[in-house]
């Protein structure tokens, strides 16, 4: 595992020294790459910096965005983190679980043989860990910008875990993978979610053509869609296979069934 593709996203966390105390707990785990969803005026630096101890550079070095699509955009999934589980939740991870998921998406393989299409490629995808504000958590609307979800078991009687402490387990989790998996792997480079977009595109593009949902239907066909192949983690070559399957599909229903081919 690359840690240093490992990122954390706050999303508009409410209190600045849970920021820092969030910083520290990175910082612990070798982890270093801080987004926050939000702005930074409304946060207290001298607060951050107290809570963080010798941590406070993550944050300093910490990138704002408006929301966690535009956070994870460059990652290959986007993971949020919930104590609750629900129908639109879906199946959540457990963190063990999360961390050897991710463990061949984030290495690092510089100078590994049989690296798809470059043998000398020094390549590796990122994966985002999203954590929800401390007051509400991630919420349904906020869950559904993710592609799967963690859960962190806890007491029925007090559930709730501070901002920092949940960053800490999912962190440590993260680097103790790390350390099991010190040994040379030979992968490849899974897509991120910004060209994954293109492969769901062609998809759902050749299914209106063949009539296979009108337009009202087509969002969740390409939330269902995204969700999927993100978790499959697909390679390049993997996608272009998929989008000529699905344009031949089009193609032959439109030759044999007489279904027009919009172009």
């Amino acid at each position: 595992m690359n840690l240093n593709n490992i990122v954390i996203v706050l999303d508009n966390p409410d209190e600045s020294r849970n920021i820092g105390a969030a910083c520290r707990a990175m910082a612990n785990n070798d982890i270093s790459d801080l987004r926050i969803v939000g702005k930074p005026e409304d946060y207290d630096i001298e607060h951050i910096h107290v809570l963080a101890i010798h941590a406070g550079t993550i944050f300093d070095n910490a990138h704002f965005y408006s929301s966690i699509k535009q956070a994870t955009a460059d990652c290959a999934i986007s993971a949020g983190t919930t104590r609750r589980r629900g129908k639109k939740r879906g199946k959540l991870l457990l963190p063990e679980e999360f961390a050897e998921m991710v463990d061949k998406i984030t290495c690092d393989q510089k100078n590994l043989t049989n690296v798809e299409n470059d043998t000398t490629a020094e390549t590796s995808s990122r994966v985002a860990i999203i954590f929800g504000n401390e007051r509400t958590g991630l919420t349904d609307s906020q869950l559904e910008q993710c592609n799967l979800g963690i859960t962190i078991p806890s007491s029925d009687n007090f559930g709730s875990l501070n901002l920092s402490h949940a960053v800490q387990i999912i962190c440590y989790h993260m680097f103790r993978q790390n350390l099991k998996s010190k040994a040379e792997y030979k992968g490849y480079t899974p897509l991120t979610l910004e060209r994954l977009a293109k492969t769901v595109k062609t998809i759902t593009d050749d299914m209106h053509k063949i009539g296979f949902f009108k337009m009202p239907g087509r969002k969740d066909m390409e939330n269902f869609w995204t969700n999927i192949l993100s978790r499959a983690s697909l390679s390049e070559g993997e996608a272009k296979y998929l989008e000529k399957t699905f344009d031949k599909i089009a193609g032959l229903a439109s030759k044999n069934f007489g279904i027009p081919d919009e172009k």
